[in-house]
């Protein structure tokens, strides 16, 4: 009958056949590794840098135009960032600085975009996230700044004003927050403890579930984690992956307000150990300016804009705490300086502007 199981001597032949096909695949992967070594020397005689982040673009979207399937196309990126964070770690370690500790929607965030094959720097805020970065305890940082939920991450925005880090890459994660307890139950909660962002994403459902508990902001979701681990009386709000670093009981699962929560993360570097990446072909140009107080100053600096055909995807204002009623304004535009009607754009609008900062051009996932 069609559908009766596979005979036991036929799914021994299948596995059989994946074992062999492992094994050929573990070969090639050894020679990619060792190709990339070769590479590794070259870049050493040139004195160029490892982390190439538009280059790992361009071989992803290929592979995923390649894909003759069935694998899935998503699956694609994933998996080649694990093999090309591997083959770097041949090079040299890459060392990354996040929001700590373990198990933080920050950590997820950076194993995601440079792979497992890292050393991670976890620290206790964003500011030292910077910190850390600038001094060149890390070579990267992977900080928040946009939730979908919440908007702006503010702090991240006021500190790309005050050092000199820029932006080389970006990544977004779905974001799921679940109430996690040693306890297995709803009962006796002191409080619930998380990093403000993730109580302001669960408001509703507080309100709801909790009305009369405390929320108690922490410097991150897993601090809070780690918190309920050795208090019985309280929970935290963090990822599936908290739940297991702390040993803690997922109570409640998925309790964001917004199903389809995301948080935006910036990767940062700095500009005399990393060069600005190369245009990719889908690029994204994040800048800041300000201009003079008067009357139609924001309407002409967005006018060459429009004048050049460069679209604006992002447009946020921060004030400048002058006491003036002055404001920053952080703008994300598509495409890369290297093109022709992007350069003359910004030229234009650097002109039209009091103030004007360049905080990184990047590539970015369009799939």
């Amino acid at each position: 009958m069609a559908d009766e199981l596979t005979p036991p001597q036929d799914l021994q032949a299948l596995r059989a056949q994946i074992d062999a096909v492992d094994r050929e695949l573990l070969t090639l992967l050894n020679r990619r590794a060792a190709l990339a070594q070769a590479v590794g020397e070259l870049k050493k005689k040139e004195g160029s840098v490892v982390f190439r982040p538009e280059r790992e673009a361009q071989v992803i979207d290929g592979l995923k135009a390649f894909n003759p399937g069935p694998l899935k196309t998503d699956s694609v990126a994933p998996i080649w960032r694990e093999i090309m964070s591997a083959c770097r770690a041949l090079e040299t370690p890459t060392r990354v600085a996040y929001l700590g500790p373990a198990g933080t929607f920050s950590e997820l965030a950076a194993l995601g975009f440079f792979g497992s094959s890292i050393v991670r720097v976890p620290c206790a805020s964003i500011d030292e996230v910077f910190r850390t970065t600038t001094a060149g305890a890390a070579d990267f940082g992977v900080v928040p700044v946009e939730n979908s939920t919440e908007g702006v991450v503010a702090r991240s925005l006021d500190l790309f004003l005050t050092t000199p880090l820029f932006i080389i890459g970006e990544t977004s994660l779905l974001v799921r927050h679940n109430l996690l307890r040693k306890e297995n139950s709803l009962q006796d909660i002191e409080a619930v403890c998380a990093h403000p962002q993730a109580l302001a994403q669960c408001h509703l459902w507080l309100s709801n579930h909790l009305p009369h508990v405390e929320r108690r902001p922490v410097a991150s979701n897993a601090e809070g984690a780690r918190l309920a681990a050795e208090n019985p009386r309280l929970a935290g709000i963090a990822s599936e992956r908290a739940a297991s670093e702390y040993g803690l009981h997922i109570i409640a699962p998925a309790i964001q307000d917004d199903p389809h929560n995301r948080t935006r993360f910036a990767i940062v570097a700095h500009p005399e150990r990393h060069p600005q990446p190369k245009a990719s072909g889908h690029d994204c140009t994040s800048l800041v300016v300000s201009v003079v107080n008067r009357p139609g100053a924001v309407h002409d600096m967005l006018v060459p804009l429009k004048a050049h055909g460069v679209s604006m995807s992002r447009f946020e204002s921060r004030p400048a705490r002058s006491g003036q009623w002055e404001y920053y304004f952080y703008i994300d535009l598509q495409g890369h300086p290297d093109e022709p009607h992007v350069a003359a754009a910004l030229k234009e609008l650097r002109a039209a502007c009091d103030f004007f900062k360049l905080l990184g051009t990047y590539p970015i996932d369009v799939h």
